[in-house]
């Protein structure tokens, strides 16, 4: 398809304002810097995280019902802004994206997997924040990217349960019983309650007590 010389200009400004903001060091979805914080999730101390959370991360912010300052989208915005792996917001902000039918809610300063990329980001060994990427990427359908992240998450945090359920379920729905199995032993033998990757298991004959 020959583009029409307007197109073409268009293209090429786009193309050397990408450059320009590769050359400048300037990710796509933001630097990270903030007027408050950034802060890691599981290492802050209460009281600065309340700080954040008192105001923006309402009852009726974390039931999806109404923003506290505005939309619902900017108050979970401010929230990620100063705690990028803020699990709980970062799971609200890919429902709000699922309830709303868009990459970008209203109030959001990014599209949301920005959020998720973020997160990795900023704490890079946090496997709970690759996790929920992960979790991200499968409900867009992504599911070789969520796979692979989801696999650092489980090396990053060989002993978290709910990682190693969820990575056991992903290899089960692709037919991979060798790799989940041992996965799935180490969730139960945590005692992580879902039944629904013994169940799998079981029935491609994969399971048995001994198994556990």
């Amino acid at each position: 398809m020959k583009l029409s010389p307007r197109l073409s200009i268009l293209a090429l400004a786009l193309l050397c304002a990408a450059g320009a903001a590769t050359a400048a060091g300037k990710p796509y979805c933001g630097g990270l810097k903030n007027g408050y914080g950034p802060f890691d999730y599981r290492t802050t101390p209460k009281s600065k995280l309340g700080v954040v959370e008192d105001f923006h991360f309402t009852e009726d912010v974390q039931a999806l019902r109404k923003g506290a300052t505005g939309h619902i989208g900017g108050d979970l915005d401010y929230v990620l802004r100063a705690i990028p792996n803020h699990p709980q917001a970062l799971l609200l902000m890919m429902r709000l994206s699922q309830k709303l039918r868009t990459i970008k809610p209203p109030g959001a300063h990014f599209p949301t997997e920005c959020y998720f990329e973020r997160a990795v980001r900023f704490q890079p060994e946090d496997g709970a924040a690759w996790a929920l990427y992960a979790q991200y990427l499968f409900a867009e359908g992504q599911d070789k990217r969520a796979m692979e992240m989801l696999e650092r998450a489980a090396t990053l945090a060989p002993d978290d349960a709910a990682i190693n359920y969820n990575l056991g379920l992903a290899y089960a729905r692709a037919k991979k019983y060798d790799a989940a199995l041992p996965l799935a032993r180490k969730a139960y033998g945590a005692g992580f309650p879902l039944p629904g990757l013994k169940k799998m298991l079981s029935d491609a004959g994969k399971w048995t007590e001994e198994a556990q």
